[in-house]
């Protein structure tokens, strides 16, 4: 019997879900001091998969300087680390 016939099938797999671009908090040092950092920043930055619908801001790191983020999702601890360094995060 072939393998994919006798291993089960497990879990459900929605065709319609969203995936994000995955950034984290460290690699946007590399803006200048008060940038204003978006998709179309980051995608000129080379920083972006081109297959992916959104981008997704995560904690990992620290922030050097105060910036401005547009993203469509954040975690909560890259929220706070911008917020108290002097930066402000925009959700689109």
């Amino acid at each position: 019997m072939p393998l994919q016939r006798r291993l089960p099938k497990r879990g459900f797999k929605n065709p319609f879900r969203t995936e994000f671009s995955v950034v984290n908090l460290e690699v946007l040092n590399r803006f200048e001091r008060n940038a204003t950092v978006d998709v179309e920043a980051l995608q000129e930055a080379g920083l972006l998969r081109k297959d992916r619908a959104g981008v997704k801001l995560l904690g990992n790191g620290e922030l050097q300087h105060p910036l401005v983020v547009r993203v469509h999702r954040i975690s909560r601890s890259a929220r706070e680390k911008i917020e108290a360094i002097g930066g402000r995060v925009e959700v689109i």
